[in-house]
């Protein structure tokens, strides 16, 4: 079966998150996704299958399947270009029914995808606390403009808020305390998050409950992180750019479009390079 290989949320030729994708006639058996994605070793792999005038879409990681996975559906559009040209594709996912578009231009692939539907609330403290105490971090270290949240924009995340960069480079945690916290209070990712201005985010995210210790660009949880400011009431002007990965040596872009509408899909976008076909 034809594995893509495509990094998403690229910084030109370099970073980004690499995805499976594979697009074919009907998906594989779960137990054949499941090996597949564990096989290909990567954070996700998107399958997609034609599905009246969308694409069934299903994501795995090497560990579990997730609803919804931001940077594969980001390699997704960036695949349906290539294959299909340039357009906006339907996708039907477990939980959601969302778009993503793919262009090439002058050698360049970008792609965009609507996220689902989504919401936020305050972290409960004994969540709070459980976070700090695994990643080493204090309440000194939280900035009070962004206090921790659970944030949810197609799956759930951990939004927290740090106030220097420096604590964000210190970001450290065991893999598998990690991934008992995050299965117990079901977790997709915790995104730490510093904010360099209004409108510009350096974000780590931890994902230990795909059994992956940082991912490089997390789409889903640029989302969640883009109605959690919007909810807030952050004075974000309909955009925000997010730089993660840096601290991986996998410097990643990402954009989030966020619109007045209350709980409304939130429009991540960036550009896409093929590692191998």
């Amino acid at each position: 079966m034809n594995v893509q290989k495509i990094a998403a949320f690229s910084d030109g030729n370099t970073g980004g998150n690499p995805a499976g994708v594979v697009i074919a006639e009907q998906h594989p058996s779960e137990a054949e996704m499941r090996q597949i994605a564990a096989d290909v070793g990567f954070s996700e792999t998107a399958f997609a299958a034609p599905l009246q005038d969308a694409f069934r879409v299903r994501y795995f990681s090497p560990e579990s399947e997730v609803p919804f996975c931001g940077h594969a559906t980001i390699a997704l559009g960036a695949a349906l270009a290539m294959s299909e040209g340039d357009g906006t594709f339907k996708l039907v996912l477990n939980e959601a029914e969302i778009t993503v578009e793919g262009r090439q231009q002058e050698g360049q692939i970008s792609a965009a995808l609507q996220s689902p539907p989504t919401h936020s609330a305050a972290a409960p403290p004994e969540l709070v606390a459980a976070v700090l105490a695994l990643f080493g971090y204090t309440v000194d270290d939280l900035d009070p403009n962004l206090p921790p949240a659970c944030a949810n924009g197609g799956a759930d995340h951990l939004i927290v808020g740090l106030n220097t960069r420096a604590a964000l480079t210190a970001m450290q945690y065991d893999l598998a305390a990690g991934r008992d916290l995050m299965n117990r209070e079901a977790l997709v990712t915790i995104m730490f998050a510093y904010a360099e201005t209004p409108q510009r985010f350096h974000t780590r995210n931890p994902f230990a409950s795909g059994g992956v210790y940082e991912d490089p660009a997390t789409g889903a949880a640029t989302a969640a992180l883009g109605g959690y400011l919007r909810d807030l009431g952050w004075p974000h002007g309909g955009v925000i750019d997010i730089v993660q990965g840096e601290d991986m040596g996998m410097r990643s872009l990402l954009r989030a479009e966020i619109s007045a509408v209350p709980n409304s899909s939130i429009r991540i976008s960036g550009t896409a390079r093929v590692m191998q076909t």
